[in-house]
């Protein structure tokens, strides 16, 4: 009788597991640099950060990679990773995309809209609006993600809408950013509302409006915040 020996680990199973560590790194480290505990312009060092994981460099380097395509990261390469600074030429430039983009997926979605859909969307704006209210800056990006890309889930446009997706999701830190230190919250919560009533009611047309407008005076909000602080900076 033979002893059977038990299959060695796969490289696919290692490899699995390398990307699973990685997202949960990628997490971490998003969240961190969204909510400004790492400033624009730090080193992320990949040997002090697998030591604060207690991982290999292998998920480390995966991770800051996954930050790099959302444009949290730039990874240079003498200097290693650095935190993406903030642009007014990055926001205008993602913004624009957006504002350009998103009223067509919306025109496109919202005759299709279910009942369902508008119950999911209007527990999601009642769940912003207490976020807001309680500061909790961390949902905010999230939320107005989920709110958006509920809109135009029935665009029947899959290549427009994971472009929006991936834009939506380089401006998270943006959006934040935008509620939290400009006038945008009130607004926001204001547009949002009125954005979903017409499109219940059927005025398709205006709702691509005012999304236009929506995404518009956000981006130009913002860049007239960045643009003002980086000119009081210089002075300094």
């Amino acid at each position: 009788m033979t002893s059977e020996r038990k299959p060695a680990p796969r490289p696919a199973q290692k490899s699995l597991q390398h990307r699973t560590i990685a997202a949960a790194v990628a997490e971490n480290l998003r969240h961190r640099i969204l909510d400004g505990d790492f400033k624009a312009g730090l080193p992320l060092r990949q040997d002090a950060l697998a030591n604060e994981f207690g991982v290999s460099r292998i998920p480390i380097r995966e991770a800051l990679m996954q930050l790099e395509a959302e444009g949290l990261v730039k990874i240079h390469p003498h200097r290693g990773a650095i935190v993406s600074e903030l642009s007014t030429g990055e926001v205008q430039e993602l913004f624009e995309l957006r504002s350009l983009l998103e009223p067509r997926l919306l025109k496109a979605s919202a005759r299709h809209l279910t009942r369902n859909d508008y119950e999911t969307i209007n527990q999601i704006l009642r769940e912003y609006s207490a976020e807001l209210r309680a500061n909790h800056v961390r949902r905010w990006g999230e939320l107005n993600t989920e709110l958006h890309m509920l809109l135009y889930r029935h665009a029947g446009q899959p290549r427009t809408l994971a472009i929006v997706a991936n834009l939506l999701q380089e401006c998270d830190r943006h959006t934040r950013l935008q509620l939290s230190l400009t006038d945008g919250m009130r607004r926001a919560e204001t547009e949002h509302a009125e954005l979903l009533r017409l499109c219940e009611s059927g005025q398709i047309a205006a709702a691509c409006s005012l999304l236009k407008k929506h995404i518009e005076s956000a981006g130009n909000s913002l860049q007239a915040y960045l643009g003002s602080h980086q000119k009081a900076d210089v002075s300094q």
